[in-house]
């Protein structure tokens, strides 16, 4: 059923784009603050950002799926970058309204098409934000939307397919995150085998390179496979501190 989805904790999420779980649950679940402490009448609801790929399926928890994990990465560099979530949310229904897609940062096309986008959601809100000239608040797109940002991540057209969360123009890597397989865990491409797997051998046999040699051996693939899932494993454990 849920095959080609990819399923994803919040928990999960949040160490694959380095984002506080706190901050992916305000953006696809929505929050409520009251504009005067302790008054019910006061309150204000704000609506998630997107409806998520499984929202109202039967799991224990809060989980998302691989178009919304990629989509967070987009959100991520515009709000590190200081944008603010009103304009990113009026950048998202623009783009979604333009392409006719719900999870419109994360096409090829919004790399180019985006600046006008974000431009128009900019002009609508520089009033509020003067404390930003207009022409500065537009230049910072350059700094969001980036090829790099991009690099990795294979379409099918204009929908992303799978992501090499480690992979660039000067490095490649085995690992990538493909939703039609492992229900989109992070895996060794060839092998199909979870780096967390990998890495819990690893560290059960001593976590040294004697331990990466015997790994290998029990799942059957080259020492260098190994090496990546421990490095990958490794750069999600630093990713939030």
């Amino acid at each position: 059923m849920y095959l080609g989805t990819g399923i994803y904790s919040v928990l999960e999420a949040s160490r694959l784009i380095a984002v506080p779980t706190r901050d992916i649950r305000r953006w696809l679940f929505g929050y409520h603050y009251r504009k005067t402490p302790g008054d019910a009448e006061s309150r204000v609801d704000i609506a998630p950002l997107w409806q998520t790929q499984l929202v109202g399926e039967d799991f224990e928890e809060d989980v998302i799926g691989f178009q919304d994990l990629l989509e967070l990465r987009f959100i991520r560099e515009f709000m590190r970058n200081g944008v603010s979530l009103r304009v990113v949310r009026h950048c998202l229904n623009s783009a979604r309204d333009l392409y006719g897609v719900s999870h419109p940062m994360s096409l090829p096309k919004f790399m180019t098409d985006g600046r006008t986008i974000y431009a128009e959601a900019v002009s609508e809100e520089h009033i509020a934000a003067s404390m930003v000239d207009l022409r500065s608040k537009q230049t910072v797109f350059k700094d969001i939307i980036r090829p790099s940002l991009y690099s990795g991540i294979v379409y099918d057209g204009d929908r992303a397919s799978k992501w090499y969360p480690e992979r660039s123009a000067r490095r490649s890597s085995p690992i990538v995150i493909d939703p039609k397989r492992q229900f989109g865990s992070p895996i060794v491409e060839e092998t199909g085998t979870p780096t967390s797997v990998i890495y819990a051998s690893y560290v059960a046999e001593g976590g040294d390179h004697q331990a990466q040699a015997v790994t290998a051996r029990v799942y059957e693939m080259p020492v260098k496979y190994v090496e990546a899932a421990v490095r990958f494993e490794e750069s999600l454990k630093r990713t939030l501190h």
